[in-house]
């Protein structure tokens, strides 16, 4: 009997394609956060990366929602981003989670996700992925870092690696000069961010991506 001659195209043969896949993971109130991931996702996907993009569980009472305008809109508008659940979380090889800050901490919407994840944690199935978050206050000194530090505990104990953009591009300090990862100051939620932390916003979704696709089989930098 002739031996089986493998197709040229077969990808064991050839070295199959490793994509990297990122999750992108956020609680925006009036839209801030929500245009920062957007441009992560923008970011990553340049890179070549599969993107996730989702939204957690709105925890606000609809009276406390619909008594702002700008949070009304932005409740509306988020309807159409999937809901994140742990699959985005078990799925990807990296994980970007944004909040804007809650005196100096991440939002309960976003914790309260967090505090869904003990059954992966539990597993190990959180570890060696690569993470980094993004925030929005209403003002510079509203507690932007804190807040992203304070995620960061939770990527300590999933032993996880943390990917923050530090001081690795000029580009980084036209958008304030946060090396903790992208942040806005939103005025109170009046503005959205500008093009300059935009730019930031998109160019740690590339970093993030060409890291983890770094750690995967054959991966460099």
């Amino acid at each position: 009997m002739r031996r089986a001659v493998p197709c040229p195209q077969d990808p064991v043969q050839q070295g199959a394609i490793h994509v990297t896949r990122v999750s992108i993971i956020f609680y925006s109130a009036t839209g801030s956060v929500r245009s920062l991931a957007q441009a992560i996702a923008e970011g990553a996907q340049k890179e070549g990366a599969e993107v996730r993009l989702r939204r957690v569980a709105e925890l606000a009472p609809e009276a406390a929602i619909n008594s702002n305008p700008v949070w009304a809109e932005n409740h509306r508008v988020s309807q159409e981003i999937p809901e994140a659940t742990n699959d985005d979380l078990e799925w990807a090889d990296a994980v970007l989670f944004g909040s804007p800050t809650r005196f100096g901490l991440p939002a309960a919407q976003l914790k309260q996700f967090l505090d869904q994840t003990g059954p992966l944690w539990a597993q190990g199935k959180l570890a060696n992925k690569v993470y980094a978050s993004f925030t929005s206050a209403a003002n510079a000194h509203g507690g932007q870092e804190s807040t992203i530090l304070a995620i960061n505990n939770t990527f300590y104990h999933w032993g996880g690696l943390i990917a923050s953009p530090g001081y690795t591009d000029p580009l980084l300090f036209a958008a304030g000069g946060n090396p903790y990862g992208p942040s806005h100051p939103s005025n109170n939620g009046a503005d959205l961010p500008d093009a300059n932390r935009v730019e930031a916003a998109r160019y740690l979704g590339g970093r993030v991506t060409r890291i983890a696709a770094a750690l995967k089989p054959g991966g460099s930098l």
